[in-house]
């Protein structure tokens, strides 16, 4: 059975990029535009990573990444921030929310299947 991942940003060509990267590499992806909608999305089906952008409107990455770990069925979800911010002060920001690796925009493809196959037990 395939992976599911969660892709979250507010750029619709950055999630058509990480959607055909994650595809090509067998998960199954769900998208969304914000960190309010990625929320509405976690409604108790099994999520094994989620990918969020820092920087959103409605709700940032970071508040996300606080919100989503107080549910219970995703406490323990592995969270990558993929983002154009790369100031340390974001990055323990990012970490002191949960969030596992930061991957600073653009992006190799292949950098970020890396990042995603160490946080994806098989």
């Amino acid at each position: 059975m395939s992976k599911t991942i969660l892709i979250i940003d507010d750029s619709a060509s950055v999630r058509q990029v990480v959607n055909i990267t994650l595809k090509s590499a067998g998960y199954e992806v769900i998208q969304a535009e914000d960190g309010k909608d990625a929320l509405s999305k976690l409604n108790g089906q099994k999520i094994h990573l989620i990918i969020s952008d820092v920087n959103m409107p409605n709700m940032d990455g970071i508040t996300f990444v606080k919100e989503a770990k107080k549910l219970p069925a995703y406490k323990f979800t592995p969270i990558i921030m993929l983002t154009t911010e790369s100031q340390e002060g974001k990055k323990q920001e990012g970490q002191a929310a949960g969030a596992k690796a930061w991957i600073v925009k653009p992006f190799q493809p292949a950098q970020l299947l890396g990042a995603v196959s160490k946080l994806i037990l098989p």
